[in-house]
C-alpha cells in the first residue's frame, strides 16, 4: 500500500512539474511614457518609448488601457487591442488607421500621411527602440472666419476654439476619430496638464501586467 502510494505521489508530482514547464513565461520591459494637452492639435499627443525589453513582444499579445478622471470631474478611458478589426480605430479624412502607431527599428514606416501597414498596432513589435505615438489631428493653416476655423480643421486649430474640436463632420461626426480619441476615449479634451492617466499594458497571453504607470498629463 505504501509503495503504490508513493508511485502516485510521483506521478502527480511530474505530471504538475510537466504543467509549470509548459506555463508560458510573461515578458517584461522598461517604457517611458508621456501624455500632452496644449489644447491644439500640434502638441498633444501620446508617446510610449520602449527603453529595454526581455525578448521581442508582438504588439498583437498586448493590451492597452487608460482610464482618468479630469479635474473637472469627467471619466473616460478604452481599451486598444490588436491587429485591427476592419478599418482600425482611428479615422482621419481618407486614411484609416489602428492607433497607437508604431515607429522604430525593423519596420516599414513613415512619419505622416498615409500610414504604413506595418505602423498599425497588432502588426508591429516592441523592442528597444521602438515608439508608440500619436497627436491629436488637425491643420491650424486656415483663416479665422467669425472666430471659427474652416478648412480641414480638427483639434484647436484656431485661437478661439483651443480645448475644443472644430465640427465639421471630419473629427466629430459620422463616427470618425483622431487618434487622441481612439488612445484616451471621447472627452480626452477635458484632460488639463496635472490631471493623471493610468496607462496599463497586458501580456494577453499570460495575464502579466509589464507596464502600469499614472502619468501625469503635460501641457
Amino acid at each position: 500500500m505504501l509503495v503504490v502510494t508513493i508511485i502516485i505521489a510521483a506521478v502527480v508530482s511530474a505530471f504538475a512539474g510537466g504543467m509549470a514547464s509548459n506555463q508560458q513565461k510573461a515578458p517584461s520591459g522598461d517604457f517611458e511614457c508621456k501624455i500632452a494637452n496644449s489644447g491644439s492639435w500640434g502638441s498633444s499627443y501620446f508617446d510610449m518609448k520602449v527603453l529595454a525589453v526581455s525578448e521581442p513582444i508582438p504588439t498583437k499579445d498586448i493590451k492597452i488601457t487608460t482610464s482618468w478622471k479630469a479635474s473637472d470631474g469627467t471619466t473616460n478611458g478604452t481599451t486598444i487591442t490588436g491587429p485591427a478589426p476592419g478599418n482600425g480605430n482611428t479615422h482621419y479624412g481618407t486614411y484609416h488607421y489602428h492607433s497607437p502607431l508604431g515607429f522604430g527599428p525593423n519596420m516599414d514606416w513613415v512619419a505622416s500621411g498615409q500610414y504604413k501597414p506595418d505602423q498599425d498596432y497588432g502588426n508591429y513589435t516592441l523592442l528597444a527602440g521602438t515608439v508608440l505615438h500619436n497627436s491629436a489631428a488637425g491643420y491650424s493653416a486656415p483663416p479665422s472666419l467669425g472666430g471659427k476655423a474652416s478648412g480641414t480643421g480638427g483639434y484647436g486649430v484656431d485661437p478661439s476654439l483651443r480645448w475644443e474640436y472644430t465640427v465639421d463632420g471630419t473629427y466629430s461626426q459620422n463616427g470618425y476619430m483622431d487618434a487622441m480619441r481612439a488612445m484616451l476615449g471621447w472627452d480626452w479634451e477635458h484632460l488639463r496638464p496635472g490631471d493623471k492617466v493610468n496607462v496599463k499594458m497586458t501580456h494577453i497571453p499570460t495575464g502579466a501586467v509589464i507596464f502600469e504607470k499614472d502619468v501625469v498629463v503635460e501641457g
